[in-house]
């Protein structure tokens, strides 16, 4: 897929623009180097032109990731619980707590980065168990040293800035669709019965295939297997995701989530909870 590239449409252009700057007039023209100082402030003589100068970032910085609903926290897993609604129902649902973080250590913009996102900072640990670059980096948001790192891309990144902490009770209420991603539990080398939940043949004393694969292509045409075919392996140990799950409910004291039903991993695993994507809705269709 063509990607669009302001420098390709000015270069389209058949008239030749000007850039005002503060001393003089300069003749733009596709050919001319945008490396100019930090302190030079210009602006185009037409609207294009001046729309496609502050869209226009390097190359280098053509980023492709998926947009998400809104900034979205980290957790930890504790484990699960049954919850008793007030109108007696029984949920059964996974506590989630927060370790100290939550914290921006970095927001990228459009016309600095090539797009708009948040990152975000979770779980204090002491000073020697990051490096120096990553002391630095935390450093230039003031914010205390933090495991883990996490970037949330944002159609707009107003309203935040380096070192403010997230609250949990401000961004999630009860009744609200998350979706929640974790590193799911490992379960080591598994059959095609287990792994890719396939049919087992007859456990009569006659059988020879109770829970074997079977045949996985055709002999001499063509001579191969098919790349992607589903055989044993390995099965877990994988970044997972659940989508549109509940939030029961928010517990500000503790300092912990309820949500409805199962998330990957096992107690004490990272999670990465952000609103629900629902498209069209939250997020653009394109």
């Amino acid at each position: 897929m063509a990607t669009f590239s302001p420098l390709s449409l000015l270069s389209s252009l058949s008239t030749t623009k000007t850039i005002h700057t503060s001393s003089s007039l300069v003749p733009f023209s596709p050919n001319l180097s945008l490396q100019l100082s930090s302190d030079l402030r210009f602006s185009a003589s037409s609207a294009l032109t001046s729309q496609c100068l502050s869209l226009w970032v390097p190359n280098k910085y053509n980023i492709s990731m998926s947009m998400e609903a809104g900034v979205g926290v980290m957790g930890t897993k504790v484990g699960m619980m049954t919850y008793f609604s007030p109108d007696g129902d029984v949920i059964p649902v996974t506590v989630v707590g927060f370790h100290e973080g939550n914290i921006v250590t970095q927001v990228k913009t459009q016309l600095r980065d090539g797009y708009n996102a948040v990152q975000i900072g979770y779980r204090r640990v002491r000073d020697k168990k990051l490096s120096k670059p990553e002391l630095g980096h935390l450093a230039k948001a003031d914010a205390i040293p933090m495991r883990h790192l996490s970037e949330f891309r944002l159609q707009s990144v107003e309203g935040f800035e380096p070192g403010q902490r997230l609250k949990v009770e401000e961004i999630f209420k009860e009744g609200d669709l998350v979706d929640v991603s974790g590193k799911s539990i490992g379960k080591g080398f598994q059959g095609g019965i287990k792994r890719h939940h396939f049919a087992r043949g007859p456990m009569s004393h006659g059988s020879k295939s109770h829970r074997q694969l079977g045949s996985i292509g055709a002999g001499t045409t063509p001579a191969r297997v098919y790349p992607g075919k589903k055989m044993p392996g390995r099965l877990g140990g994988t970044k997972t995701k659940v989508r549109k799950q509940v939030v029961v409910k928010v517990d500000s004291e503790l300092r912990a989530l309820l949500i409805k039903g199962a998330v990957p991993g096992k107690p004490g695993n990272l999670l990465r909870i952000t609103p629900a994507k629902i498209v069209g809705k939250n997020i653009p269709k394109n």
